[in-house]
């Protein structure tokens, strides 16, 4: 089965031509390797695909040439326990990072964006 077919079939991508088009672009890897669109994959292979900032690790553990509901979709693979861990992690730095945000309600006056356009291009 080719690795863009299974991309789609697992829920990865939305369509197929996102699939292919993350598979030529090098956001995924079959063992390590970069691979084509048209590469055959098999059971037991693993994958990392890049999405955004986070990278999944899956173990392909059943082949489909059809698109199912989520559910079946996540019988098709396994993601490894590092991979999890590292997601997980990940997902926390980012809700530590903005633990004190507050966004505002309203949009900055026009002397409030003056000042902080002022700010912005001379640091104190």
């Amino acid at each position: 089965m080719r690795i863009d077919k299974w991309l789609w079939a697992a829920r990865f991508y939305r369509t197929r031509r996102k699939a292919k088009d993350a598979v030529v672009g090098g956001k995924v890897h079959v063992n390590g390797e970069r691979t084509k669109a048209a590469r055959e994959v098999q059971i037991g292979d693993e994958l990392e695909i890049s999405r955004g900032p986070e990278k999944e690790v899956v173990v392909i553990e059943q082949l489909s040439n059809h698109r199912g509901n989520g559910a079946a979709a996540q019988t098709l693979y396994t993601e490894t326990k590092e991979s999890i861990d590292r997601r997980l992690a990940a997902a926390a730095d980012r809700r530590m990072a903005r633990a004190g945000l507050a966004t505002p309600k309203l949009k900055p006056s026009k002397s409030a964006r003056r000042t902080l356009r002022e700010l912005k291009q001379n640091p104190p």
